[in-house]
C-alpha cells in the first residue's frame, strides 16, 4: 500500500524520483514552483521543454494534462510537468485540478517512479483556494493509487504552514 504524507519545504530539494512542476501551458518556466524548479535543475531542464514544444506539445501543455522530463540538476529524477487551471481566468472546474494529480501519478507510473513529490498545484497565483486544491489533490491522489495507477510514496510539499494545514487535514479525514 502506497505512503501518502504532507511536508512543509522546497520541492527542488526533495530526494524522490519525480518532482511535479506547476507548470504553464507554456513549459518554458514561470514565476512561484515552475521558476524555482527551473532555476534549481538548470539550463538542461529548459532545453528538454524547448524540445517537447518543438516535437509532441507544439500548442503547449493543456490544463489538466501532465508530461514528463529529465530532471537537470535536482536530485529527483523526472520532472513531471502538469498545468493546473487559473481561477483568474475563469477555470474553475474541479475536475481539471483533479485531472493535474491523476494524469501527473499515470505520467511517474509510466517512467517507473517509485516516489513522487507535488506542490498544492493552482493554490498559489493561480488563486484557488489552499483547503479546496488539498480536498481535490488528496481524493485525486487516493482514487489514483486505489486503481493501482501510481508510486509507493506520494509527498505533498508545501510552501506555508497554511497550506500543510489544509492538506494534514485532508490526509487525516
Amino acid at each position: 500500500m502506497a505512503i501518502i504524507e504532507a511536508a512543509l519545504g522546497d520541492i527542488t530539494t526533495e530526494q524522490v524520483d519525480a518532482v511535479v512542476n506547476a507548470a504553464n501551458s507554456s513549459l518554458m518556466g514561470g514565476g512561484g514552483v515552475d521558476g524555482a524548479i527551473h532555476a534549481a535543475a538548470g539550463p538542461a531542464l529548459l532545453e528538454e521543454c524547448r524540445r517537447l514544444r518543438e516535437t509532441t506539445h507544439r500548442s503547449g501543455l493543456a490544463v489538466g494534462d501532465a508530461v514528463a522530463t529529465g530532471a537537470g540538476r535536482l536530485p529527483a529524477q523526472w520532472v513531471i510537468h502538469t498545468v493546473g487551471p487559473n481561477r483568474h481566468a475563469g477555470q474553475t472546474d474541479p475536475a481539471l485540478l483533479a485531472s493535474c494529480f491523476s494524469r501527473s501519478l499515470a505520467v511517474a507510473s509510466g517512467v517507473g517512479a517509485r516516489s513522487i513529490a507535488f506542490p498544492a498545484v493552482s493554490a498559489g497565483i493561480y488563486g484557488w483556494d489552499a483547503a479546496e486544491v488539498a480536498r481535490i489533490a488528496v481524493a485525486a491522489v487516493r482514487s489514483g493509487l486505489e486503481a493501482g495507477d501510481g508510486p509507493e510514496l506520494v509527498r505533498f510539499v508545501l510552501f506555508s504552514h497554511q497550506v500543510l494545514a489544509a492538506f494534514q487535514t485532508q490526509l487525516d479525514a
